[in-house]
């Protein structure tokens, strides 16, 4: 049976958190818009700024998971 090694781990959350960084951008421009607008939706700049809470607390666990996998400079 093969086994994931720190650094494999290590890369499955970076590659997690590079994945939701975008996301956190794209919501991050998607307000811009929003806010561009003559007369800007308070409920849909609330719900972006509720996505990019949610996603900043998935950015802070994984961040503090990979901790946990410390991988050695070549």
């Amino acid at each position: 049976m093969t086994t994931l090694t720190n650094a494999d781990k290590a890369q499955v959350i970076n590659s997690r958190l590079k994945n939701l960084l975008y996301a956190k951008y794209n919501l991050d421009v998607d307000k811009i818009v929003e806010n561009a607008k003559s007369t800007p939706t308070e409920s849909v700049i609330e719900k972006y700024n509720d996505s990019i809470s949610e996603i900043n607390l998935q950015i802070s666990a994984l961040t503090a998971e990979l901790a946990k996998y410390p991988v050695e400079e070549a």
